[in-house]
């Protein structure tokens, strides 16, 4: 089974913490792919909520541009909104498909061959994945899946994920060969960095919307901790199981989303790809 680690405590200090305990094989030069949130959301994660471990890695912050419309969808919009929400002031910031973006094969793909992920993805050596845990309009929710596929794709990369192949079908392709899809895109990650790439979940502000979304409602249920792993598969279910596991009756919004998307089709089409494993040992530091 895989190993998750579990700290309920969303500060700092725990995100460093989890971090000690996951002890990953990260070195040389360190890209720390986070969600930079749409112009008007407020759940995103704060760039002052992982200034410590980002500083202990001296790492580089990494984002790819959207590929709807909004502040993030251009280099010139993405960089100044990255500013405005104040990344730069803290962390040297890097837009991996400012230059373009580079292919990757895809093993085993039902719909997928190639995954176009920014360019700059080659200049890192190691990766962390310090996702936001939530809901999502389209995905049912997006965690460390959804931050590799997605968050790691190309704008041209995203349409062709979202269609399933077809990135003319970006907003009419078949639903569950779009889920499927960003699992395979996520496969071609992990064979892509392989043991140079790490997982946290942060499950706080868990809107049933993404950061991605401009006017996202607030959060229903309850906060619940850090989560990391090397196996982002695991993860994202161990993040699911605490979900409907949470006593929180506002986690009802959520599961909403959550299974009107059929979100878990993600993390199972992820596993049967060999992306990682859905049995996993959920180990408490605190």
């Amino acid at each position: 089974m895989s190993k998750v680690y579990f700290t309920k405590y969303l500060s700092q200090e725990g995100l460093i913490k989890i971090y000690q305990a996951l002890n990953p094989k990260l070195e040389g030069k360190i890209g720390v792919k986070i969600h930079s949130g749409e112009e008007g959301n407020q759940n995103f994660l704060r760039p002052e909520f992982m200034k410590k471990l980002v500083d202990l890695l001296d790492g580089t912050i990494i984002e790819c541009n959207t590929a709807y419309d909004g502040e993030r969808n251009t280099n010139e919009k993405h960089l100044a909104l990255l500013e405005k929400h104040g990344w730069n002031k803290l962390y040297k910031v890097d837009l991996l498909d400012e230059d373009g973006e580079m292919e990757l094969n895809v093993l085993n793909g039902k719909h997928l061959k190639t995954n176009y992920v920014g360019s700059h993805l080659a200049s890192y050596d190691s990766i962390l994945v310090l996702s936001h845990f939530k809901g999502h309009p389209m995905g049912g929710f997006g965690g460390a899946l959804k931050n590799i596929s997605i968050g790691l794709a190309s704008s041209h990369g995203k349409a062709v994920i979202h269609g399933a192949g077809d990135q003319d079908a970006i907003w009419t392709a078949d639903h569950d060969s779009f889920l499927e899809s960003m699992s395979e895109a996520a496969s071609s990650i992990m064979d892509y960095k392989k043991d140079k790439i790490a997982f946290i979940n942060v499950m706080k502000n868990m809107s049933v919307d993404c950061d991605c979304c401009s006017e996202a409602q607030d959060p229903k249920i309850k906060d619940i901790g850090i989560l990391a792993s090397l196996d982002p598969v695991a993860l994202d279910k161990a993040c699911l199981d605490l979900v409907y596991k949470s006593e929180d009756p506002g986690k009802k919004d959520l599961i909403e989303r959550i299974e009107s998307r059929n979100g878990s089709l993600t993390v199972k089409h992820a596993a049967r790809l060999g992306v990682g494993s859905l049995d996993y040992e959920l180990i408490n530091i605190d």
